[in-house]
């Protein structure tokens, strides 16, 4: 009996020490998944919208401002913030070096920092700041934007770390958009003028169907016609001679 308790006391203890690491899992999880960052991607060259994503890693204060400063290396012509309710935003835009050329137009200052304020993330809660933006690179594969959050209680974090080589990841990465070679035409336009022409050439088809069909129904209304009128002439030529030999009868 004594020799079997410590085995029991075992088992008792391992559904213990299974919550324990599980836990210790999560609260490591947890903090390393929520960063500042720009899901999805834009084509190079294109326009496209953008979703800054702020999560409230505080348990004791809350997200009251946001600054995003956009990559220097690669000024866009066009940066237009979504209102977001609740929140006041603000649009600096700077002098540029190099000036820029978009759409046959010169550009000589660049959106480089949109500021939010005024507004509240709560803990346990995460934000969206869309962005409208444009026309991007063609000659990179990211853009880099460097955001500042700062909390209730004065902490600022600074989300400006580059990516590290070997896909290791900073302590703080700065929010980064991928940009994606342009795809080519959408194929269902192509298969679109393929159903339009095949269309068009069955309509061809069925409209030869119809003229010959109807120039068939033609020939035989002309060949019954024909037909019909010969038997009524054969008709009235032995209606004449029945006439005929009816008479030489009676005066006979």
């Amino acid at each position: 009996m004594n020799a079997k308790t410590p085995s029991l006391r075992r088992l008792r203890r391992l559904p213990l020490v299974g919550s324990v690491a599980a836990g210790t899992v999560l609260l490591l999880a947890g903090p390393a998944s929520a960063h500042v960052s720009i899901p999805g991607t834009a084509e190079k060259g294109g326009y496209g919208t953008i979703a800054i994503k702020v999560p409230n890693e505080k348990d004791d204060a809350s997200t009251v401002k946001l600054e995003v400063t956009l990559d220097p290396k690669h000024p866009l012509s066009s940066v237009m913030p979504q209102p977001v309710p609740g929140w006041d935003v603000k649009v600096e835009k700077s002098k540029l070096d190099k000036p820029i050329q978009s759409h046959g137009k010169t550009i000589t200052e660049a959106v480089t920092k949109v500021t939010w304020s005024g507004g509240k993330i709560e803990p346990g809660q995460f934000q969206q700041f869309p962005l409208s933006v444009g026309q991007l690179p063609t000659d990179a594969d990211e853009l880099v934007f460097k955001a500042l959050q700062t909390y209730s209680d004065d902490d600022v974090v600074r989300w400006i770390d580059p990516s590290k080589p070997g896909g290791h990841e900073a302590e703080h990465p700065a929010p980064t958009l991928k940009l994606v070679e342009k795809t080519s035409p959408d194929h269902h336009d192509k298969d679109a003028k393929g159903d339009k022409n095949s269309d068009a050439k069955d309509d061809k088809a069925d409209a030869g169907q119809d003229e010959a069909s109807d120039s068939g129904d033609k020939d035989a209304s002309d060949t019954t016609a024909r037909v019909l009128g010969v038997a009524g002439i054969v008709v009235g030529v032995a209606g004449v001679a029945f006439g005929i030999v009816a008479g030489r009868r009676r005066n006979a």
